[in-house]
């Protein structure tokens, strides 16, 4: 049975559920470069958010909405993750108080597992890939009893991502084509959910990691193999399901960039504007850089820099 789809609706309530407790991330305009010249856009700076991502939104969701229906214990939560949503939720179990257990593949960023252990998680490092550690990760919680949350495909952590887009709408006049990275889709299902008419939603991968991509090829999400060197943050092997229902019959573009190109963008943000980016946050940066998105007309040019958890050089 398919899952139901996130509502606006529901991402209001995680916007109520959070306030106070993440950050209201800046809008930033500027006049990007690209291949036909410069380009007005805005840069919604999600990488300044609780621990470096927009992660930290859906996973604090997540916690305050099991813990006011009493489905949190002493076991605290536990997540897999390539690292970003790991630290959204530690970042939500310090906020909430509660106990937090995280599962990332060996290959993870030791960026992202210090700031794993720095705030105070506990940190399992188990496999190759982010399903090796998500295996090994749902087994943990059948012992332990501990609230199972997920880095994309659970309704509270898509609907946390989607508070975003509500923010955008506030500081923002006008519909907007707003342009996100995709890995299992959590973020863009949100942003999606978010809409309002008018607007239009684009999601941006690597072609060596195209869950979104290959879904809407097969008209269903389907296993890819990885192959980009985005893959430690856009690291999901199939779209969530959760994601696929709430794109469904919405305005949602589907755009792929070569490494080559979003490592270029990586470097044009760095240069021009001093924003040191994650690899996979600089795949939508790439797609209106190369020409592969440009704004709806009558509407606001948008890209959502959504993660900064990378080491602190250009060439790693």
């Amino acid at each position: 049975m398919s899952p139901d789809p996130v509502t606006r609706a529901d991402v209001a309530d995680a916007q109520d559920r959070t306030a106070g407790r993440v950050r209201h991330t800046p809008p930033f305009r500027a006049s990007l470069a690209t291949v036909s010249g410069p380009i007005e856009v805005v840069f919604k700076q999600e990488y300044l958010q609780l621990g470096g991502c927009f992660k930290a939104r859906g996973s604090l969701n997540a916690v305050l909405h099991a813990a006011d229906n009493g489905q949190l214990d002493d076991a605290g939560i536990l997540v897999a993750s390539g690292g970003n949503a790991a630290i959204g939720a530690a970042w939500a179990g310090r906020i909430a108080g509660c106990r937090c257990t995280v599962v990332v593949p060996e290959t993870a960023p030791a960026v992202k597992v210090e700031s794993l252990r720095a705030l105070g998680a506990d940190v399992h490092l188990i496999g190759r890939r982010y399903q090796d550690a998500a295996d090994a990760a749902t087994q943990m919680a059948e012992r332990s009893g501990a609230l199972a949350l997920h880095a994309y495909d659970l309704p509270d952590i898509v609907a946390g991502a989607g508070t975003i887009g509500l923010e955008l709408a506030e500081d923002v006049d006008g519909p907007l084509t707003t342009v996100v990275c995709v890995g299992g889709g959590g973020l863009l299902g949100g942003m999606t959910a978010a809409m309002r008419a008018g607007d239009r939603m684009v999601g941006v991968e690597p072609i060596g990691a195209s869950c979104l991509r290959s879904a809407l090829d097969a008209g269903r999400p389907v296993p890819v193999e990885l192959d980009s060197v985005a893959a430690d943050s856009l690291g999901a092997t199939r779209l969530g399901d959760i994601c696929w229902a709430t794109i469904a019959d919405r305005e949602v573009t589907s755009v792929t960039v070569s490494d080559a190109d979003l490592i270029a963008a990586r470097q044009l943000l760095w240069t021009d504007y001093r924003i040191l980016v994650e690899h996979g946050t600089a795949s939508a940066v790439a797609a209106v850089c190369t020409g592969k998105v440009r704004a709806a007309p009558g509407t606001t040019l948008c890209v959502v820099l959504c993660g900064a958890n990378t080491p602190l050089t250009l060439d790693s």
